[in-house]
């Protein structure tokens, strides 16, 4: 008799598995079967998060603009820990620098670095140089998610009942968040994400250890040509002024 379980997956999910986290706990007969819409305060966007990323076991692409969920974060890490998961998790720079995000990403960097190091990217830039804004992500490359719905319990909706909305404490700003299984939605979103964690990886080679949360640098900085570089930091650390390095001027 075989004692083997079965590990949930998203390789059988339809949308209809998140009826139940919805207001109602049923959709309308007509209601699409490749694409849905949730909103915070009304349906319980954090456990269609947390069943949606509990299942992943694929693959991870992922840009979220706040990033401030002990229990989703869980979910991302034990995906960026397993070599078996593809997991690319880009995090907007001025976000990541926030009071608990930045705590959550260094208790992340300590408990496993060469996982965060590899997967990992607090520098997210549009490739314009602009903020990264997307809060989205494809699993397993079969369903994806998108909307205005950070991670955080504001913007998700804080459910003090069991999965329904009211009580005392109950609050939820108005947000959104797409969940849909459509193909070439699906596979179009996983580049944009692929590409957008790409940019990011190209602007953080100009950053400097300073735009790093605590802990959180890749290493050391390429020299960036043009610009002076201290050669002493003991001699900055003592006070003294320190020794500097100029690169020659090679115009003509």
């Amino acid at each position: 008799m075989s004692t083997a379980t079965t590990v949930p997956s998203l390789q059988t999910f339809t949308l209809a598995d998140l009826q139940p986290f919805t207001k109602e706990g049923i959709y309308a007969a007509n209601a699409s079967q490749d694409f849905h819409l949730f909103y915070a305060g009304r349906d319980d966007i954090h456990g269609i998060l947390q069943y949606l990323l509990s299942r992943a076991h694929v693959s991870l692409y992922l840009n979220m603009y706040g990033y401030d969920d002990d229990e989703l974060n869980d979910e991302c890490m034990r995906c960026a820990g397993d070599p078996s998961i593809t997991t690319l998790i880009t995090l907007d720079k001025t976000q990541a620098g926030g009071v608990h995000e930045k705590k959550l990403l260094e208790t992340d960097m300590a408990s496993n670095p060469a996982a965060f190091r590899t997967h990992v990217i607090t520098l997210g830039r549009s490739a314009t140089h602009q903020i990264s804004h997307t809060k989205g992500g494809v699993l397993d490359g079969r369903v994806g998610f998108e909307g205005s719905t950070n991670w955080s319990a504001a913007s998700e909706g804080t459910f003090v009942l069991n999965g329904r909305p009211g009580g005392p404490g109950y609050s939820a700003q108005n947000n959104t968040l797409t969940v849909f299984t459509d193909p070439d939605a699906v596979s179009r979103f996983a580049a944009e994400l692929i590409a957008e964690h790409m940019a990011a990886i190209s602007g953080a080679c100009d950053a400097t250890p300073a735009l790093y949360p605590t802990g959180l640098s890749p290493g050391p900085v390429p020299a960036v040509r043009g610009r002076v570089r201290a050669t002493s930091a003991g001699a900055r650390m003592a006070g003294r002024r320190p020794v500097v390095r100029r690169r020659a001027d090679r115009r003509r």
